[in-house]
Formats: structure tokens, sequence, C-alpha cells
């Protein structure tokens, strides 16, 4: 399918005015992650890419750095400060200053995202928080000295942060961390010209989402009752990223915004 991308005329794709600029994306695990999606479309539009992957994934994302103009890849864990201290070194080095902060990032255990959601233990809803939340304020907190004025950052959330989605449980929890500190950050980071935002979007099928009980379901209930009667693609939500980055979306901040084929809007 033709992205929006690809469709707009050449000359248009300056009113973006991206070439030059540099992000750092966290949550390429492979060519169906959202971020992936992300990377490749500011890719496309002039911005160099700084990859942080895991080490588990490493065989799947090493080949997409070939689509990649001059990216460099390092390998990073939010949660050890010895590899997110050598990833924005060498950011740092390579870089020197960056432009925006991709994070799509999630993990709770599969046995979290079904049944009660009271049956979480401590340690599990620990993890859950650090991984999915709390990690953009640990990234946001090491690349704030090397971001340029102006720049934009960037989390994947969903509507179980607003409401109920049964077996979405501690990740519904921990992603309405998040939105709130979307709120906060964007607070903080505003003095200084810097955007920090939400998409929300519909569900995807990604690998992720595979760990997601009862996630076909949700697919088919989310394309039933959308207004426009479709799911979204990574594409779409990478295309609103896009748009986040540049100086289109200038005076929009704090926000999440839904690309979801207007499901959210909905009440039966």
């Amino acid at each position: 399918m033709e992205s929006f991308t690809d469709k707009i005329k050449k000359e248009d794709k300056i009113r973006f005015q991206l070439e030059g600029k540099k992000a750092v994306v966290f949550g390429v695990a492979n060519e169906k992650s959202i971020a992936w999606h992300i990377a490749k479309t500011l890719n496309d539009n002039g911005v160099r890419i700084g990859l942080g992957y895991q080490e588990r994934v490493e065989s799947s994302v090493l080949p997409l750095l070939e689509k990649l103009d001059n990216p460099i890849a390092l390998k990073c864990d939010v949660v050890d400060d010895v590899l997110l201290d050598n990833f924005f070194e060498a950011i740092r080095k390579e870089f020197t200053k960056v432009d925006f902060l991709i994070h799509s990032i999630a993990f709770a255990k599969k046995q979290y995202l079904q049944g009660k959601y009271y049956n979480i233990d401590r340690k599990g809803y620990q993890v859950c928080q650090e991984v999915s939340s709390y990690s953009l304020t640990e990234l946001v907190k090491r690349i704030f000295p090397i971001m340029n004025n102006g720049g934009s950052i960037i989390t994947m959330s969903y509507y179980g942060a607003e409401k109920v989605i049964p077996d979405y449980n501690v990740m519904g929890v921990a992603k309405a961390a998040l939105e709130a500190s979307v709120r906060y950050l964007a607070y903080d980071l505003g003095e200084r010209g810097i955007r920090v935002n939400a998409i929300s979007a519909g569900p995807i099928r990604t690998s992720a989402a595979s760990g997601i009980n009862n996630f076909d379901k949700i697919l088919e209930e989310a394309r039933r009752r959308a207004p426009l009667k479709r799911n979204i693609t990574a594409e779409d939500v990478a295309n609103l990223a896009l748009f986040l980055c540049s100086d289109l979306s200038k005076n929009i901040t704090g926000q999440v915004i839904y690309v979801d084929a207007g499901y959210s809007v909905m009440g039966i």
C-alpha cells in the first residue's frame, strides 16, 4: 500500500523541514515494530537515526539498518545504567546534538496480561512500570542536555490507559502513568520549546501485541466499532509521528493524540 509520504509531491516534503535533523529511537524489535516504521519514515524525510535495541533482538534489527541512511545502532536496555551511559555517550560523540526522541517501549509478563488485574504481584507491577512508564523519564533525563531547543519527544500509548480493556490489565495502569508523565515532562521542557506528546494508537498486529490475550478479538472489536470501520497500521502511526516532529506541530505539547480510526470517540 502506498504511504502518505509516497503520495505527496517532492516539493511538498520540504514543508516538514527535517533534512539534517537527528533522532534517537528506542523500541525497534523487528520490521513489524511501530518504532521501526517511525524510524524509517523519519529517515526517508532526511532524519539521521540512532537506534537503541536490546541484545535479544539483534538478529532481527541489524538487517534493517541497511534500509537506513548512515544510522548508528547500539545495544541498550533501559533498566541497565551502564548500557544507558554507553549509549548516550556514543550518541553525543556521533551526533553532538539531537532533535527527536522516540520512545516505543513496554513490557509485562504474559501471565499478567490475562485474567484478573489484582493477581499481579509486586515485582511484576514494578517491572511493568519501570520499563513501560518510568523509562520515558529516564531517557528524557539523559537526552535533555544534548537536545536542541524546539525538539520533539514522542511516546506510544493506548486507549487502555483511559478505559478498561479486558486482559490489558497492568499495562493499562502503566500507560496511564506514562500519559501523566507526558504532561509533566511537557511542562518541564516547554521553556526550551521542546514538545512532549503521546500517540495513542489503535490495536496493531505487532510482535508485542501477540502477548495480549484475545488480541484478535480486540482487533475485530476495534474495526467493528470505529466510525471509519477499519483497523489502523503502523504506517498510520509513523505518519503522525512525522507531523509531530515537524514544525507544523510547534504548538502541540502535553497531548495524547489518537490515531485509531475514531474508536475512542464511541460510547457504545
